[in-house]
């Protein structure tokens, strides 16, 4: 497997204000970090490029959120879907997929605290 630079610290604090694209901007891909904590769901940051592995995670739901770049996520059994900045879609639990970044990409993952970013 690939090597991946995963943070699951909660890097900032409620009632703290987080410059994403700073955050984007200090890293190269492949980043992930945590970067705050709503309820029992976390934030997280991914700065991405080329190809993830196939992976799905049992019990939750993955949502991802292009801020730059272009993201296309392969779900088995379905057509690849592609989001350009602004859009978003949700993996729901159980379902293979393998996220895929033309080019230099950063997105938001909303998703519970207890998914590994690198699947069950």
């Amino acid at each position: 497997m690939k090597e991946y630079d995963i943070h699951l610290d909660e890097k900032f604090a409620p009632l703290t204000k987080i410059d994403v694209s700073a955050e984007a901007a200090a890293h190269q891909p492949w980043f992930n970090q945590t970067l705050t904590r709503v309820n029992e769901s976390v934030v997280r940051l991914g700065v991405l490029e080329g190809d993830f592995h196939w992976h799905k995670h049992d019990l939750e739901d993955e949502f991802f959120l292009v801020l730059e770049g272009r993201l296309i996520i392969e779900v088995e059994g379905r057509e690849p879907v592609t989001l350009d900045p602004h859009q978003g879609y949700t993996v729901p639990r159980g379902v293979m997929h393998k996220p895929r970044a033309q080019g230099r990409t950063v997105v938001v993952m909303v998703e519970n605290a207890t998914v590994k970013p690198t699947g069950d």
